[in-house]
């Protein structure tokens, strides 16, 4: 892993797609535990996932249900623990878009922007049947993928006529049969497979740079808030109450700026025009209070406070 941001993507993605999201596998190296319901940064691998695909048109999960922060329909292959052709030809039946982006439920750094790379790259590449991730080792990740429905389609049904069914058959007989585009990124396709792959994750997300997108996009998830807000506003902000007013006034005021922005049903707007009255409060504060310490030195001379004049 060498670096943390998501590849941008080369141009606008899709309009439309689905999603498809395999969680139901045994999960043997971490002991058989529900790897898709490890926290890593306080939400779920899979929520973390859903996140990711959340503009997606219809969203599938393979795998028995259990609670989400976003509604998806589940889905499970026949029977049970099938492997992940049985699980991905179930879930592409309740899928209606061109496009599908496959992803396994395991990967704690996958971010909108990669699906959308992936969205777009296969766009790019009329003649590919889908286009993939490769991890740091050069390594094809075919389950962080988008994938053209009709290839995955014909394909899929091509083994089951070969084979009879499609459990146990490894991912690599699809794959390796499609014209596939390949996109380097070491970091979205980093997935937990052991317990030492979880500790590095829920580590890297604390590094300094990082922490702070991690924290609002899990208590946006958590609060089931859709708003993208300019962190470094409310920061400068939360610094003047604090220098201008009192430390305590730094938290309080920003919820006061979200209170407000939510009282008149505004977005990204709304909040930062709360901010910007808010701010121009905290300075006029500090203002009084510089002149008040003038006031108060003994060598004051009229005409040399702050707010003279």
């Amino acid at each position: 892993m060498t670096a943390y941001e998501p590849t941008p993507p080369p141009g606008a993605a899709p309009a439309a797609y689905d999603a498809v999201v395999l969680a139901g596998g045994a999960a043997r190296r971490l002991g058989g535990v529900d790897k898709p319901g490890l926290r890593v940064g306080g939400r779920a691998l899979l929520d973390r996932v859903l996140g990711a695909c959340a503009d997606a048109r219809a969203t599938v999960v393979v795998a028995d249900p259990h609670p989400t922060a976003r509604p998806v329909r589940w889905a499970r292959e026949e029977p049970p623990g099938g492997g992940p052709l049985a699980a991905l030809d179930a879930g592409l039946r309740h899928t209606t878009a061109d496009a599908v982006v496959v992803l396994s439920a395991d990967l704690p750094f996958l971010h909108e922007a990669t699906v959308h790379t992936l969205l777009a790259t296969l766009g790019a590449a009329p003649d590919a049947a889908g286009a993939l991730l490769t991890d740091a080792d050069g390594r094809d990740q075919p389950l962080v993928a988008a994938y053209r429905a009709a290839a995955l389609r014909s394909e899929l049904a091509a083994l089951t006529e070969e084979h009879g069914a499609l459990t146990g058959l490894p991912l690599r007989r699809l794959t390796g049969a499609l014209d596939l585009t390949r996109v380097p990124d070491p970091v979205a396709s980093f997935d937990c497979d052991t317990w030492d792959d979880l500790a590095t994750a829920r580590a890297r997300i604390r590094e300094h740079g990082h922490v702070l997108d991690e924290w609002i996009s899990a208590a946006k998830d958590e609060l089931g808030v859709d708003l993208d807000v300019d962190i470094k506003v409310l920061l400068d902000l939360a610094r003047d109450a604090a220098h201008g007013v009192a430390r305590p006034a730094a938290p309080l005021t920003t919820f006061l700026v979200g209170y407000a922005a939510g009282w008149a049903q505004g977005g990204p707007e709304a909040v930062a025009e709360a901010s910007r009255k808010a701010a121009a409060l905290a300075q006029r504060w500090a203002d009084e209070a510089a002149a008040a310490q003038a006031d108060a030195a003994p060598d004051a001379t009229p005409g040399t406070r702050p707010d003279a004049g």
